[in-house]
């Protein structure tokens, strides 16, 4: 088995953090999502992995390089232009051949992993297997049916009026049947390539497609509270406890768990935590901070209270004047931020 992970979206919603850094290279607990979603790809038994890549291809081959650092073979993909996931297994198909493979978009977070699930498709084998999740609102999925033996009915991509609550989460399962579905399928009124249009044209010719419902933790990092809701996630399998990188200093300060922090970090007069991820090279003095990401190179002086706050690459945040407040920040890279006094 091989694997295709899409990593070509641009980020709308995250911005401004992705003005400057694609969304899959956000770190979640200090390491980015996209390593995450290699490691559980890894975790199936498939080092065979091919990368859909747009815009930001060289900053993430940057970090992810040929993947020998997490145990797998990456191979780069380019996609000129985001025309939908049945258009990024198009362009997959002189790598992915005809073996089968596991399907994954390169933003999403499993930190329970689909291991269960894979050995399923290995098993029995259908021409596809969706992972899906029930959600309060499907409208902005794709939706599936399922018959009360499992299979598959039928399939529709964002509904108006859904019949089901079951919502895709990201992971497809595929034999090579799918480049039949692919090649055959038109684009959608937005333009795209649907893959729920290519699964639902293997639903429609009889062949058999399955789907599992996942109970498992699953989000999309694609907004901010998103992001801090899956470091939260990951930071509590630490359970409660402190990791400090090499040549990391503490000085006068209180760490309270989970915490992470990067190398080369100076933490100074502070009170840090719970739910903390700190990148290396990082400055924090006469700071309180919790429940927060800040990435790597930036800097917080002599800010009394933030939470809920994520803080871009190398940005500086430092007051303008002395009250204490309370603030929550969402500061893009390279940015510096004055903290005026709160109002009396």
């Amino acid at each position: 088995m091989k694997a295709l992970v899409l990593s070509g979206g641009s980020g709308t919603r995250l911005r401004p953090f992705s003005y400057s850094m694609p969304k899959q290279l956000i770190p979640i607990a200090n390491r980015p999502v996209l390593e995450h979603v290699l490691m559980n790809i890894r975790d199936l038994g498939v080092t065979e992995i091919g990368v859909i890549v747009g815009s930001w291809a060289a900053e993430i081959a940057a970090v992810i390089g040929d993947g020998s650092s997490l145990g797998v073979r990456v191979t780069y993909i380019q996609q000129g232009a985001p025309l939908g996931l049945a258009h990024a297994v198009r362009l997959a198909r002189g790598f992915l051949g005809e073996d089968d493979f596991v399907m994954y978009l390169g933003d999403i977070m499993l930190p329970d992993g689909v291991a269960e699930i894979a050995a399923d498709f290995r098993a029995r084998r259908p021409a596809a297997h969706v992972v899906a999740q029930r959600v309060p609102d499907p409208r902005a999925f794709g939706v599936v049916e399922l018959g009360v033996d499992g299979a598959v009915r039928r399939l529709v991509e964002k509904p108006r009026w859904p019949r089901s609550d079951l919502a895709m989460v990201g992971v497809y399962f595929f034999t090579a049947a799918v480049h039949e579905a692919v090649a055959a399928i038109a684009p959608s009124r937005r333009g795209e390539l649907e893959i729920t249009d290519a699964v639902q044209w293997l639903v429609s010719r009889g062949r058999p497609v399955r789907a599992t419902e996942y109970r498992g933790f699953w989000k999309d990092t694609g907004r901010p509270d998103d992001v801090l809701e899956c470091n939260r996630r990951l930071l509590g399998e630490l359970g409660g406890r402190v990791e400090l990188g090499p040549m990391t200093r503490l000085v006068r300060s209180r760490i309270d768990g989970p915490v992470i922090v990067g190398a080369n970090t100076l933490i100074e007069d502070c009170i840090i935590g719970p739910n903390v991820s700190i990148g290396r090279d990082c400055v924090l003095r006469g700071t309180r901070l919790s429940d927060s990401i800040v990435l790597d190179g930036a800097s917080i002086l002599e800010v009394p209270g933030m939470s809920g706050s994520i803080v871009g690459r190398s940005a500086v945040i430092e007051p303008a004047g002395s009250e204490a407040a309370r603030y929550r920040l969402l500061v893009g890279d390279n940015t510096r931020v004055e903290i005026a006094p709160a109002a009396r």
